[in-house]
């Protein structure tokens, strides 16, 4: 792959994370206009993250039979469609089905871009591109979260799905021109139910699969409910306020560099629980009602949080025996359902008990990602 390929499909990768969680900063917008509660307006972010959980594993299969490129070019030019018309969506339930269809095609590109750049890449080659996609996945979520907000609060909540759409229809373009057809995957078509069951059967593997789901449940659903906390009272703060502490997820990108250069005696279920425990006091501290406490929390938070999710897939891949690919797919799956249970339950805990409600509920979900590490994965 050529610089040009590589700039394409980063890129790319960009629009299709920032289409992924468009309506996070927003979403008392959606509330006021659509007169929904908030448990209900967080279902925008949970029907796409359940979707891609859900059907990640097809989109894989079916680039190793059609051919990588193929399918995530189709993918993305197919996301820019739902994305601009849920623009004009004139209910929230419109917009649910709008939001689905993204979650069914976000994974043509998300559940198969390292799968390409390991076609095109071996050895010592391999590492740093995949490195660099994940950092364009994390500019993605941070774009999504922070450019929407203040594209809603500049113009009005119509406005980042037409502009990321419009930009996720260039990535497709992009790709089209400049990613090289390469070959097909030799990898089997899907993985064998008797190796998923299998998996599911090994109690270090069930750990690590629920400490990717609650420790993805602890961060989207505080990431979720913050524009309804901040722009309560006593805080009152703009969408386009909210919006920039979202720039809290940039110490996730410097966790995630770091996590490799650290001792090997900090890997493992020792960072694991490291990561845990610090995104627990992270999320504890958003409960003080200073915003540059919260500010600080915040970016705690995300600093546990990536030291989990640097080092769980790792460790997913180390214990599996064999059918590592289908592993790793179980992994993907148990970490956005976590996400699709933390963008709707805590809203019940949020409307029944404010914020010390969410708090609660991500705290009990890191006890028992806490708990899988200490008895599950030992």
């Amino acid at each position: 792959m050529s610089g040009k390929s590589l700039l394409a499909l980063y890129a790319a990768t960009v629009a299709v994370y920032s289409d992924l969680y468009v309506t996070q900063p927003f979403l008392p917008v959606l509330s006021r206009r659509f007169d929904v509660a908030p448990a209900t307006a967080g279902l925008s972010v949970s029907v796409v993250v359940l979707m891609i959980a859900l059907v990640s594993p097809v989109w894989g299969s079916l680039s190793d039979s059609m051919g990588r490129k193929p399918v995530i070019v189709a993918s993305a030019a197919l996301l820019s469609i739902p994305t601009i018309l849920a623009a004009f969506a004139p209910s929230f339930g419109v917009l649910l089905v709008l939001r689905s269809l993204q979650g069914l095609l976000i994974p043509g590109l998300t559940a198969v871009a390292v799968a390409l750049l390991g076609d095109h890449f071996h050895g010592a080659a391999l590492p740093p591109k995949v490195a660099a996609w994940i950092g364009a996945s994390v500019v993605g979520g941070l774009t999504g979260r922070v450019v929407s907000g203040y594209l809603a609060a500049w113009l009005d909540w119509h406005a980042p799905f037409v502009v990321f759409g419009v930009l996720t229809a260039a990535g497709a373009a992009g790709m089209a021109l400049f990613l090289p057809k390469g070959p097909k995957a030799a990898t089997r078509s899907r993985p064998a139910w008797r190796e998923l069951a299998g998996h599911l059967r090994s109690r270090r593997l069930a750990g690590a699969f629920l400490i990717g789901g609650a420790v993805l449940f602890a961060f989207i659903a505080v990431f979720t409910y913050l524009p309804y906390y901040l722009t309560s009272t006593p805080f009152g703060l703009s969408t386009a306020a909210v919006s920039s502490f979202y720039f809290a997820y940039v110490a996730g990108v410097v966790t995630s560099l770091a996590v490799p250069r650290l001792p090997e005696r900090w890997s493992g279920r020792p960072l694991m629980a490291l990561g845990l425990s610090i995104a627990g006091a992270g999320v504890a501290g958003t409960l003080v009602r200073s915003v540059p406490v919260i500010g600080a929390s915040l970016v705690v938070v995300c600093v546990g949080m990536f030291l989990v999710q640097a080092t769980a897939p790792a460790f997913v891949n180390l214990n599996a025996p064999s059918a590592k690919g289908a592993a790793g797919s179980l992994y993907v799956t148990f970490y956005y359902l976590g996400a699709t249970a933390g963008s709707f339950l805590p809203g019940l805990a949020y409307q029944q008990w404010g914020w010390p409600g969410v708090v609660a509920a991500c705290l009990a979900a890191l006890v028992v990602a806490l708990g899988a590490n200490r008895w599950l994965c030992a």
